[in-house]
């Protein structure tokens, strides 16, 4: 069995390395930054020495923690855990120093730690400036420690506090660099691990067959990492999976089931009444020669035959894109925002059984606003099922009976909160209640009901969310008219609910850690592994063009390109319009916020530069 390598650092009398020392299967390097004269003075520390050195360990001084490889050989290198206790510029060093120091630190331990190794930092009460901190500090007015970590690529996975009465024959010292003690109460000890690095997504081309055809298009950038990730798949141990399986097979003891989800495309052609296009991923493809990997990254995909047509574009008075010039365009296509009209087409071309429940699930796509619940993509559940006129009530009854029972036995394995579920009809459920999910589905066609979920936890209720839809259509089918129920479900919305994911963007992290939570057909709640992640404030003010209407999802959706779905908040907080020309101005409030990864400021402040310059060109707005 490998020995695991510890590095401790800044000791002040090396009692705390002592107590560690002698532990199975640890090699313990315990170093401080004074010299060995210096530090044999103290109360106590010839004695924990020479103990050290007893049992094996490695005794280092004049170490510098923020050049830690120039003191170990390259083979000598790889910690599993380095600790540093309390750190400290010495004397009155204020906050500014001591960020300075961690700041070093951090990335001189990303040199010498293993891949899946900890850095433990413990802080006096208050210095971190999380929200562990029982009195918080001020942000300003504290170590900042979670974005100075993230500068270095270190998320926060665990605090816990530091309970030095329980570690036998430590003493703390080192008060003002002198050998006397500081208070502990209250102290926490800090565990990070490292980040996926930030993502740079390069433009990606998927290929599909349409209409007998093989073609191909360049993949919007906001999509780019979730266009294929196959949770729907035999093999997936994603929670969206589970979820669809759990449906399916209690739903199978109330209706004869059949799946259909084999014949659906990723694109969808022709108009979708009543919905807005700037809510749509337009895609312009031609069946011809995919341009080379070369042309794509020199930029030419968007001169080539088919390209996703985004921000940088011209409509009618319809709503329908009209192409630039330079674009040869055979047919306009639109990722499928929704799994409707598959359904649709399928009752239109008589491949229906009626009395039979019939189930489409797969990825769907919207432009959105930003927000906690709004999603650019989801996996959508459509149950259809055609039944004899007047009969429909009771199979949409047994129908929400069943999925209610389902999410409920689903929840029950997860957590003990109170769970409610209801159905509301259109005509009760107020517009402001509707989440991304049932706007949307609003502008699809008539909703009869909505399917709210709310959590109660520690005894008040969570604000209710809107996680399916039912509505009805009529169809000549057979000879006899039969009224088909339609019942469509968000899967990422319930998984978040029922796991206590509270943020979308969790769902799609590349980070194993998320998956490892969930073995194969089993839900738990989920536990995060990045705590208190850094958030960090930009505003933006311009004018808009004159007698043009602003398109704020376009606005939205940019953001989330540029910063790689960094930002998790857009505030209007002022809008000025100049009374002698009319001119209107905006200012927005931008927040960014990682939920898995490092965030540092200077990748945000380049996010933000970023963002500056492709409002200005897509939007043509002028910035102020």
């Amino acid at each position: 069995e490998a020995v695991r390598r510890v590095l401790l650092l800044g000791e002040g009398n090396f009692s705390f390395a002592a107590s560690l020392c002698g532990a199975a299967g640890t090699h313990v390097v315990a170093t401080c930054y004074e010299s060995e004269e210096e530090v044999s003075g103290r109360g106590r520390a010839a004695e924990s020495i020479r103990r050290l050195r007893e049992r094996g360990a490695e005794v280092v001084f004049s170490v510098d923690c923020t050049k830690l490889k120039d003191y170990f050989l390259p083979e000598k290198r790889e910690f599993d855990c380095i600790y540093f206790n309390f750190p400290h510029c010495g004397r009155k060093a204020g906050v500014v120093k001591n960020r300075e120091l961690l700041a070093h630190f951090f990335h001189s331990s990303a040199e010498v730690l293993t891949e899946e190794g900890e850095v433990h930092v413990a802080l006096c009460n208050g210095q971190g400036g999380t929200p562990a901190d029982q009195p918080r500090r001020e942000w300003h007015n504290s170590w900042q420690i979670v974005a100075v970590a993230a500068g270095a690529g270190f998320i926060l996975s665990n605090v816990h506090a530091f309970k030095a009465e329980t570690i036998h024959g430590y003493k703390c010292t080192g008060y003002r660099s002198q050998d006397k003690p500081f208070c502990v109460e209250g102290a926490l000890n800090h565990i990070f691990t490292r980040s996926m690095p930030l993502p740079y997504f390069k433009p990606m081309i998927c290929e599909i067959e349409l209409e007998s055809q093989k073609v191909s298009f360049q993949v919007p950038q906001v999509l780019v990492d979730k266009i294929d990730r196959g949770f729907l798949e035999l093999n997936s141990n994603h929670p969206v999976r589970t979820i669809k399986e759990k449906l399916t097979a209690e739903l199978s003891q109330a209706f004869p089931l059949q799946n259909i989800d084999y014949c659906l495309s990723l694109l969808h052609q022709g108009h979708l009444n009543g919905v807005c296009h700037s809510n749509i991923f337009w895609i312009i493809l031609n069946p011809e020669e995919t341009p080379s990997t070369e042309e794509m990254s020199n930029g030419l995909a968007n001169a080539v035959l088919f390209s996703h047509v985004d921000f940088c574009r011209d409509t009618d008075k319809n709503g329908w894109v009209n192409v630039q010039e330079g674009c040869h365009i055979s047919k306009q296509y639109y990722l499928r925002p929704s799994l409707l009209p598959y359904a649709q087409a399928i009752i239109q071309r008589g491949a229906f059984l009626p009395g039979t429940l019939h189930v489409l699930s797969g990825p769907v796509f919207r432009k959105c606003l930003i927000t906690p619940y709004s999603m650019p993509v989801f996996h959508e559940m459509l149950f259809v099922c055609a039944v004899n006129r007047g009969t429909e009530k009771s199979c949409i009854q047994m129908l929400v009976n069943n999925i209610k029972t389902s999410i409920h036995s689903l929840h029950q394995t997860v957590s003990g909160f109170k769970l409610n579920i209801n159905l509301q009809e259109e005509a009760s459920f107020e517009t402001t209640e509707l989440n991304d999910f049932a706007a949307f589905e609003s502008q699809l066609s008539r909703i009869q009901y909505f399917i709210c979920m709310e959590i109660d936890a520690s005894g008040s209720c969570e604000k209710g969310y809107c996680v399916g839809i039912i509505r009805t259509a009529h169809y000549e089918l057979v000879s006899s008219e039969l009224v088909v129920v339609f019942a469509s479900l968000n899967l990422d919305l319930l998984a978040m609910l029922i796991c206590g994911i509270p943020d979308w963007r969790m769902l799609w992290t590349s980070d194993t850690r998320f998956l490892r939570q969930f073995p194969r057909g089993k839900l738990r709640l989920f536990k995060s592994f990045s705590l208190y992640p850094p958030s960090y404030v930009h505003d933006v003010s311009f004018w808009i063009p004159d007698g043009e209407q602003f398109d704020e999802v376009a606005f939205h959706t940019i953001a989330r390109r540029v910063s790689g779905e960094m930002v998790v908040s857009i505030q209007l907080i002022d809008c000025f319009q100049q009374s002698e020309t009319g001119r209107k101005s905006l200012c927005y409030r931008l927040t960014f916020q990682s939920c898995d990864k490092a965030l540092s400021r200077q990748e945000v402040a380049e996010m933000q530069l970023l963002f500056r310059k492709e409002i200005k060109q897509c939007l043509r707005v002028t910035l102020r």
